[in-house]
């Protein structure tokens, strides 16, 4: 929810920038409402970087967000992948007593993937919005993808085994009914029929 990810090189290509964001609101809205506890995490590069300078633009929370922000809210700054490395969210939670962590943001094939997969081992529940949750386009010489393939793969990985992956209204309906997501799992995600998948 940063600059960063409004512009070159790290511009959001799938989903839409403003879709995702206006479902980050819709999330964000639905929390508040719900006193369920909300964390800003900002990541910060190198001094002077090409991006995620602490002194740039880029590290800046969109507007769109940065009006939002209230005391409430817990503000983390991290500077790996991962929301709880190298932080103190984590012991934070736990002392909260959260036991589930809802994932909004950017980027889908970096932080998501690393929080998710972390919050396994430090005994948290992790759920994804897929439509509030973005995707770059990747090239290296290990192989390429674009951003919707990127997003659609990452989403059936996640739901597999580290996160449960659903949309910001059907979470926002389970979250009135007061009930967690369904979780997939490796055996249920391999042995699926073909035709199975979600249409986001």
């Amino acid at each position: 929810m940063q600059n960063e990810y409004a512009r070159l090189p790290l511009r959001i290509r799938y989903p839409r920038l403003s879709d995702c964001l206006e479902r980050i609101e819709q999330a964000l809205d639905a929390a508040e409402n719900a006193g369920i506890p909300v964390v800003c995490v900002q990541h910060a590069g190198p001094p002077g970087g090409p991006v995620f300078d602490p002194a740039g633009k880029g590290f800046e929370l969109c507007p769109r967000i940065e009006h939002r922000l209230t005391p409430r809210w817990r503000r983390v700054v991290k500077h790996r992948g991962s929301i709880y490395a190298g932080t103190d969210l984590a012991a934070w939670l736990h002392g909260q007593g959260v036991d589930t962590v809802t994932l909004v943001g950017f980027m889908a094939n970096n932080c998501v993937l690393a929080s998710a997969a972390w919050g396994e081992t430090i005994g948290l529940t992790t759920e994804v919005l897929a439509d509030a949750v973005g995707a770059i386009n990747l090239r290296n010489c290990a192989g390429k993808a674009d951003a919707r393939t990127v997003h659609a793969t990452l989403m059936a990985l996640l739901h597999s085994n580290w996160a449960a992956v659903a949309t910001t209204d059907e979470w926002c309906r389970a979250l009135g009914l007061d009930e967690p997501l369904p979780h997939s799992n490796l055996v249920a995600s391999a042995t699926a029929p073909a035709e199975m998948g979600m249409s986001r």
